[in-house]
């Protein structure tokens, strides 16, 4: 009779190797550095190469390695500026966007936002936003109705007003999961559960105004498109000014909605709509349009900084001009603005505005000098720096468009 064998020793399971997240996020810089210096590539290389990048960050965000993503902007932050902003665009695109196919149709579903500041008096009441389950229907139907979505596309609006502290919460691959359900529920005809779009709604941060003070907010509305893949509506022509007419075409179509829509979304907002003030910025996708917030947000604050410290001179403003210069400050860049009298002198007063190492530069620039012009002063003038005595180096009259 045969012995029992002794049993072989169990081979030990082989752990998946853990992903090198740092190396993946040196990778997509790379590619973007590439991209970014394209003068040197073929267009077929150039096509494969922004593959390659939709490839990985969509592989990214399909394993919810938001650190990877995230990591990529930062490095290429510190590298080169112009890649940061050609990889960060990117990224921002393809999380705010999900593909899916409806038997041999793709379509696309993606997240976008309008921005807009509310001013009233004490501050929204977030339990009194969207009460009015008529105005809600009828806000949601808007956007079809005036062309800023096509007739065969479907909008759907979250039935929430989000503030900034919600909005910025939301990583990539958060919107991403809200996308899926968003799409789930929108195909489907039963409720379909969402707790990744009510886990977004984390609540208010509370308000600093008083009952009796006049509060400006930054709100989002946040809503879902749903449209097929190659719905023409949505197609921007490749020739360069067939392509500019079909933005200011959108343009004009969102400034009428914007102009039209205020007293139905007062109803929507408010017990008491007449005493709201809207503000609107432009529609864009998810993380386009929380940018815009945040720069104007910024903007409005160096403006309220400008005319406190206007407000403390003894000469009126059109006897002060403001020289503007872009300046080193710690790990980050700043747009330093210096309030000088007409007749010279030390500077009366120093304002810092940050910029993102990754920010167009001139565009910064031309946006806080197109808003300084708004405070009456004497001029405004661009110069490349100052010295240690606050002495404008180089400076000339900036000239408006």
């Amino acid at each position: 009779m045969p012995k029992n064998k002794r049993p072989a020793p169990r081979k030990p399971v082989k752990q998946a190797a853990e992903p090198d997240h740092e190396a993946l996020a040196q990778n997509l810089v790379d590619l973007a550095l590439e991209i970014a210096e394209r003068e040197d590539l073929e267009p077929a290389v150039l096509a494969a190469r922004e593959q390659d990048v939709q490839t990985l960050v969509r592989r990214a965000l399909r394993r919810k390695h938001d650190e990877v993503l995230y990591g990529a902007i930062e490095l290429a932050r510190y590298t080169d500026p112009g890649a940061c902003r050609w990889l960060r665009d990117k990224i921002e695109e393809e999380a705010a966007t999900v593909h899916a196919h409806e038997g041999d149709e793709e379509l696309e579903i993606d997240a976008f936002m309008i921005p807009m500041f509310v001013t009233s008096t004490g501050g929204l009441v977030e339990a009194d936003v969207f009460q009015d389950d008529t105005a809600f229907e009828e806000l949601n139907d808007s956007f079809r109705q005036a062309g800023l979505a096509s007739a065969d596309a479907r909008v759907v609006l979250v039935r929430h007003l989000y503030d900034l502290d919600e909005v910025e919460a939301v990583r990539y691959s958060d919107l991403q999961e809200m996308l899926r359900e968003a799409l789930q529920s929108m195909r489907s005809k039963k409720l379909v559960a969402a707790p990744a779009i009510e886990a977004s709604m984390r609540g208010w941060q509370p308000g600093l105004a008083d009952a009796h003070e006049e509060a400006m907010e930054l709100r989002f509305l946040l809503g879902f498109s749903l449209k097929h893949a190659d719905d023409p509506f949505y197609r921007v022509p490749k020739d360069e000014e067939a392509a500019d007419a079909y933005f200011e075409g959108r343009l004009a179509r969102y400034r009428m909605w914007a102009g039209s829509i205020a007293p139905l979304l007062q109803r929507n907002l408010s017990r008491t709509p007449t005493e709201l003030d809207l503000n609107f910025l432009y529609q864009d996708l998810f993380y386009g349009a929380m940018e815009q917030g945040v720069s104007e947000l910024a903007m409005l604050a160096t403006l309220a900084e400008v005319n406190w410290r206007l407000d403390g001179q003894d000469l009126e403003p059109e006897r002060i001009k403001a020289v503007v210069a872009p300046v080193e400050a710690g790990d980050h860049a700043a747009l330093r603005i210096n309030l000088y009298a007409l007749g010279g002198g030390a500077p009366l007063a120093t304002i810092d505005k940050p910029v993102d190492l990754a920010d167009d530069l001139e565009i910064e620039l031309e946006d806080l000098c197109d808003a300084l012009a708004t405070v009456g002063l004497d001029g405004i003038l661009v110069a490349t720096g100052f010295d240690d005595e606050g002495e404008p180096q180089g400076a000339e009259p900036y000239l408006t468009a």
